[in-house]
């Protein structure tokens, strides 16, 4: 192990910055030697260190490492090497590239962070990062990215809102698992942990707070959709358990199950191959979230090991998508078919990472969602039980059922079901390269998973630290995931014919995104129309008044009752006592109500 006094986001962001001025070879090669060195160098990094630093004038840790943040870094350097291979691979230009580069060390420095300031300074340029990798690539990822920028915009300043709270309450942004922090966990009070589960609410997916991420991931640059479906979500799951880092919080639990099943059947819907794996990363990370809301050791080893075995099949799930895009220039599944035979390899990535994503046995995903259904099935005080099972642990098992028919639909109609009309090359080496690597990490911690428990933040295989010691191999578990999938396919026979003819479902979005289209429309017509009635009325008042002010002898003659004033100087008088009335009563209304 080794002390440490440089942070493991800085040579990220030093080569993100280097690489548009080098050539494209080189500055692919910089870029991902500087994420893969993230690896061995967090993984001798001695757990307690901390760097602190001065942020804004507050006290802050600029580097924290303790079992969880070392996880994070591992697969982030992991897959940030991973991806940008793949990038220069499939043709991502230099500045794309360092986008991406600034989004990992970014990432990097909100999951090190050891105070509540420097991760929400760091989540904020998370979201810049990000967003700039998606505006990159130019066309109808700007308008996507500009919602994106706007749904992230919210969340940031809802958990900005929970962190002053929390300053508020304990007089310090420290954690309270770092020196000199406050003696609880997590954030204080009652309002600041709610401000802060919705604002990372939008950034992990929560049901209604979810629809920009299938209205963004399928828009960018095919590599740019590698990184973009690792970083913010996993992000979030960490920042939730920092929030809740000691008990969980059962309605969080639940609305994990929610994603879980909704995620899975709005996948199941979509023929887009890269919106259908965008509503399974909601799907898969409510796995997470709920592991995080149930808050035993075992639902958080659980979470955190998801977190883990997700960056890999999705990224993996990303990848092959992206061949094919790279390769045939279609999206759509059903303009595709029985590419297996033209594309072998990217098939059989393909089918590793969709049976790691469906927690099939032998595969790193069965690995990981067996800890967290084995955690919701031991939940103290569950709110509803369906015989042997707990509310949370049927949702859990629904989604399961979910993601196999999706996978499997995915896989009949893009490369079993049919022919593709003309010949079709494989993935080139770069992006082979970059898919068997992740490849074989799937079946690796899947056959393996001993090697996965030994990252792990909690120790699954003893008690204590855990109540109940998980042992992935059991009978019990073999006969889950298998039933599982035999499930998927019953449900996939049934509802295929269906699904054929099935248009775009349409989200929550297209009802907030017309509310929020006609109702701004709505907002600047009416302030417009009202200056407009404003001026009206106040030019009227002035040329009664300079009317009056000409003829002051017509409106003392017209006081004293003369009649043969004029007509227009009594009309110009009357105009200009009702404007004034009219004036006078909407500054008192407007005082009123201020």
């Amino acid at each position: 192990m080794i002390d440490t006094f440089v942070p493991p986001f800085v040579p990220v962001l030093v080569a993100a910055l280097l690489v548009p001025f080098l050539s494209r070879r080189t500055g692919h090669a910089l870029g991902a030697v500087a994420s893969a060195a993230v690896v061995p160098y967090v993984w001798l990094v001695a757990t307690g260190a901390h760097l602190p630093v001065k942020l804004f004038g507050f006290h802050a840790i600029l580097l924290n490492v303790d079992p969880f943040s070392t996880l994070m870094g591992l697969i982030f350097g992991l897959i940030g090497a991973a991806g940008v291979v793949y990038s220069y691979a499939s043709d991502a230009e230099n500045i794309q590239t360092a986008f991406a580069l600034g989004y990992v060390g970014t990432s990097l420095g909100a999951v090190f962070a050891g105070d509540w300031l420097t991760l929400i300074f760091f989540w904020e340029l998370m979201a810049a990062t990000s967003t700039l990798l998606v505006w990159h690539y130019g066309g109808k990822a700007v308008r996507a990215g500009f919602r994106y920028a706007l749904a992230h915009g919210i969340g940031g300043t809802l958990l900005l809102a929970a962190i002053i709270w929390q300053f508020a309450e304990t007089g310090t942004f420290l954690f309270g698992s770092v020196p000199g922090g406050p003696e609880t966990a997590g954030l204080a009070g009652s309002i600041a942990p709610v401000l802060a589960a919705l604002g990372i609410g939008v950034n992990v997916g929560f049901v209604g707070l979810h629809a920009w991420l299938p209205d963004t991931y399928p828009r960018p640059h095919i590599a740019a959709s590698v990184f973009l479906c690792v970083f913010t979500t996993k992000t979030g799951v960490y920042g939730l358990y920092r929030v809740f880092p000691e008990h969980g919080n059962m309605a969080v639990a639940y609305m994990g199950g929610a994603m879980a099943v909704f995620g899975a059947m709005m996948a199941l819907f979509q023929n887009d191959m890269r919106r259908l794996l965008s509503y399974h990363i909601q799907s898969q990370v409510g796995y997470m979230v709920a592991g995080v809301g149930i808050g035993s050791a075992l639902a958080q080893a659980g979470a955190f090991a998801h977190v883990f075995n997700h960056i890999l099949y999705k990224g993996l799930l990303f990848m092959t998508a992206g061949v094919i895009v790279y390769r045939t220039g279609e999206e759509r599944l059903p303009k595709l078919g029985g590419l297996a035979r033209e594309m072998p390899i990217t098939a059989g990535a393909f089918t590793v990472a969709a049976l790691s994503i469906s927690g099939f046995p032998g595969f790193n995903g069965f690995v990981s969602k067996g800890i967290i259904i084995s955690a919701s099935h031991y939940m103290h005080a569950p709110l509803v039980t369906v015989g042997e099972f707990t509310g949370l642990q049927v949702l859990l098992l629904l989604g399961g059922v979910g993601t196999f028919m999706s996978f499997i639909k995915f896989g009949y109609y893009a490369f079993f079901h049919g022919s593709y009309d003309g010949t079709v090359k494989d993935a080139n080496r770069g992006q082979a390269a970059a898919m068997v690597a992740i490849a074989a990490l799937c079946l690796g911690y899947g056959l393996y998973p001993e090697g996965l428990f030994g990252i792990l933040p909690i120790d699954v295989t003893t008690n204590p630290p855990v109540g109940h010691v998980y042992t992935t191999y059991t009978m019990s578990h073999l006969t889950e995931g298998v039933a599982l999938a035999v499930l998927g396919v019953i449900g996939f026979v049934l509802v295929k014919a269906p699904l054929s003819g099935l248009g775009r479902v349409p989200d929550v979005d297209a009802v907030y995104n017309r509310v929020l289209f006609y109702g701004t429309r709505a907002l600047v017509v009416g302030v417009t129309e009202l200056y407009a009635a404003v001026d009206r009325v106040v030019v009227a008042a002035a040329s009664a008044t300079a009317g009056v002010v000409r003829a002051p002898d017509a409106v003392a003659g017209r006081l004293l009752g003369d009649t043969d004033s004029p007509v227009s100087l009594r009309a110009d008088y009357s105009t200009s006592i009702l404007v004034v009335a009219v004036v006078v009563a909407a500054f008192v209304v407007a005082i009123t109500a201020l």
